[in-house]
């Protein structure tokens, strides 16, 4: 079983289901339709657009959009920087295009992880590049300790130690992924 590979949990799978409404909840006061008292939303008939980065963020879009009151398309990206390795090379490769142009479109960035920004650093460029409204990013985990590259995030679920974890999206070798928690891996899996 992959549970007997996780050496400890971080961030359990309530807390995330919990940080997920959170997050959705400050989306929908940001974007949403204009709340019942007059606080501002956003204008009607602009759409938000979530862009998943694939692999990983394929489970935090869909709880995220699941949860969000806001209506909202969802297109995917997919990159490579890491390969096979723990860590990000900065040698960022598209392998996978949006489906649709995001010109005049609110941007919803969604990351399951930013570890040194450097990735997310150039996906915002290239994103940017594409005249949307406006763009923001979503991460359900940040590493502080490891930022190389100051990139603003809107909103952020959990900031985590400068480890190397799994689940919830996040993969060593393509497994792990399927954890509905975020924890380490035994010390002897990388052997």
């Amino acid at each position: 079983m992959l549970d007997d590979d996780v050496q400890s949990v971080l961030i359990s799978e309530k807390e995330i289901a919990a940080k997920i409404i959170e997050m959705a909840a400050a989306i929908d006061a940001d974007y949403g339709l204009p709340l019942s008292d007059g606080a501002a939303g956003r204008e009607p008939g602009r759409e938000l657009v979530l862009v998943g980065v694939l692999k990983g963020a394929g489970f935090v879009m869909a709880d995220l959009a699941r949860a969000l009151r806001t209506p909202v398309t969802l297109e995917y990206m997919a990159v490579s920087s890491y390969g096979s390795s723990t860590s990000s090379s900065g040698v960022v490769r598209i392998l996978k295009d949006l489906d649709k142009d995001i010109s005049g479109a609110d941007v919803l960035l969604v990351e399951d992880i930013i570890d040194s920004g450097l990735t997310l650093s150039w996906l915002l460029r290239n994103l940017q590049s594409r005249n949307p409204a406006s763009l923001e990013v979503v991460a359900m985990l940040r590493k502080p300790e490891a930022i190389a590259v100051d990139v603003r995030v809107r909103y952020v679920g959990f900031d985590i130690p400068n480890v190397f974890v799994v689940g919830y999206g996040l993969d060593y070798a393509q497994r792990y992924r399927q954890l509905p928690y975020v924890g380490t891996l035994r010390p002897e899996i990388y052997s």
